[in-house]
């Protein structure tokens, strides 16, 4: 087993899961601990504009699984896929993001390839032993479980969206391995026909690097839009409190809170949100809060970095019109 750390870059349709990205920034900080090289795993059909992408974020080996039975995600195919890369390339740390792929595969990759796991990771080091160690949220973030690997087995960790910055892309010269793919008789028993997605073009609360979120105050679905305009000029996510997916002015794929999602983004806005236990425990993780609230004692602003105490109905669409004519220049 080498002491390189191998990093699985998580990819649809060709595009890269920010999050895998910011595996790679954890995964160099690590090398420099370990003396070991960063090298990544991508799995899929037609992956060399991916494969371009991740040799400038600076992988010094590119271990590449192609084929057609991989074009779309299955369970099965991705975890014995991405187990032949790393039995390819022995690594003594293995990386991903904690996305719903990630919590999907990396279990079964852990049982294939014999490695520890722990998940949703937010920090890490390199134990005086060798290992990796790592640290999790628990309990919405209230407590932290901190896990100390076997330097005897192979170390397996996913990490929490929007924990690391992203990495400078001016690396080069990567070196590109090819590991062959080829059918398998388990293989029949899960077949990917067909994948919906029910939440249109928009991005996932999760792995957002910006969520504008909506409460009960907004009255009504199509008062949304509002937040959505916020959204889509700052290039994030939609999300909304319990209350207001509960009155059905969004899904629930959207709820962030104890009953919802956790996020973790870069920047959160929440407008019209109270501010509730439940709510608060999605969201305190998030690097930058801003809240606006007409109600100056909402809880939300005992979180907040910044509060706005104002009706967002006037204030989101200046908001709006701000970030529209700074993007203008």
């Amino acid at each position: 087993m080498t002491k390189d750390i191998l990093v699985f870059i998580e990819q649809r349709d060709g595009t890269i899961l920010p999050g895998a990205l910011q595996a790679l920034t954890a995964a160099k900080e690590l090398a420099g601990k370990t003396g070991g090289k960063v090298a990544a795993a991508i799995v899929g059909s037609g992956v060399g504009p991916v494969a371009d992408r991740v040799e400038k974020c600076g992988a010094a080996a590119i271990y590449i699984v192609d084929a057609e039975a991989l074009a779309k995600y299955n369970a099965v195919t991705y975890a014995r896929a991405l187990a032949d890369a790393i039995t390819k390339a022995d690594p003594q740390i293995v990386l991903l993001a904690a996305s719903f792929m990630g919590r999907d595969v990396s279990p079964r990759v852990a049982i294939r390839t014999d490695a520890g796991l722990a998940t949703d990771c937010t920090a890490f080091d390199i134990g005086d032993d060798g290992a990796l160690n790592a640290s999790r949220p628990i309990f919405n973030g209230k407590a932290f479980n901190h896990v100390r690997f076997s330097a005897s087995k192979r170390q397996m960790a996913s990490v929490r969206p929007n924990t690391f910055a992203m990495p400078d892309e001016s690396g080069s010269g990567a070196e590109r391995i090819s590991v062959p793919f080829s059918a398998d008789a388990n293989d029949a028993k899960s077949v990917t026909k067909e994948i919906n997605r029910t939440g249109g073009d928009e991005k996932d609360v999760t792995e957002a690097s910006i969520v504008v979120t909506g409460g009960r105050s907004l009255k009504s679905e199509e008062n949304f839009k509002i937040i959505y305009e916020l959204a889509h000029a700052l290039d994030g996510a939609v999300g909304a409190s319990r209350a207001a997916c509960d009155a059905g002015y969004q899904p629930h794929t959207r709820q962030v809170g104890l009953t919802g999602k956790t996020v973790t983004p870069q920047l959160y806005i929440a407008c019209g949100v109270s501010g509730a236990i439940q709510h608060l425990a999605g969201m305190r993780g998030s690097r930058r809060i801003v809240a606006i609230n007409t109600d100056p004692e909402a809880p939300i602003f005992s979180v907040a970095d910044y509060g706005i105490v104002g009706d967002l109905f006037k204030v989101v669409p200046l908001l709006t019109d701000a970030v529209k004519k700074a993007k203008a220049g």
